[in-house]
């Protein structure tokens, strides 16, 4: 179903509705449910696959990465299939939103870069499929998973523009969403500059 005017009301349900799914918190349900208790009590008290795997649970921390990522798709997919692509961008960035200030943790959330990939996915999935490599090939490189997913999310926009179009909603989407990742990357990037940022596989608490 496609919409060339979406109402307000229906921006509004998007958002709204793309918020709660993006604020269910995936890392702190799997933790509780395996009886491994709050995961904000574990490193450094992020919610996200990452911070999970700190546990020595790698089955929980792959949940709390599909769970993340599948949430941020759900939000965009439904939206767009009822609303239109507009819509399916507003459910998107507020999924975003949600993962990383969600109400049901006093808004403290994650830096939603499983969330970023799984909108992205849904929205423009051959731009999802090039951010994604872009990731792969600068940890390989650097071995810094936060600079990976910087990078990433610095060139998703330009990814959508050459393979989906320039202005598209997406786009403008993949514009904010990188804006929300460097924002909530800011402690990361201070750490990349000041050669401090602990690389994959260091063991470093920080995340």
């Amino acid at each position: 179903m496609i919409h060339t005017h979406v109402s307000t009301v229906a921006l509004i349900l998007s958002a709204v509705g793309g918020y709660l799914l993006g604020s269910i918190p995936t890392g702190v349900i799997a933790m509780r449910l395996a009886g491994m208790g709050d995961i904000r009590a574990v490193g450094s008290g992020n919610i996200g696959a990452t911070n999970v795997l700190r546990t020595g649970r790698r089955d929980l921390a792959l949940a709390t990465l599909l769970g993340d990522a599948l949430k941020g798709a759900l939000a965009a997919l439904i939206a767009g299939a009822i609303f239109g692509p507009v819509a399916a961008a507003v459910a998107g960035g507020a999924a975003l939103i949600g993962h990383a200030f969600p109400v049901w943790l006093r808004f403290r959330g994650g830096k939603a870069v499983a969330t970023f990939f799984g909108v992205l996915l849904a929205v423009a999935w051959p731009a999802g499929l090039a951010a994604g490599a872009t990731w792969i090939v600068v940890a390989a490189a650097f071995r810094y998973s936060s600079l990976a997913a910087l990078v990433a999310a610095a060139l998703a926009p330009i990814y959508i523009g050459l393979l989906r179009g320039w202005g598209i909603p997406s786009f403008w989407l993949a514009i904010g969403m990188a804006v929300l990742i460097f924002v909530r990357h800011g402690e990361n990037i201070e750490r990349l500059i000041e050669g401090k940022e602990a690389r994959i596989g260091a063991g470093d608490k920080r995340a």
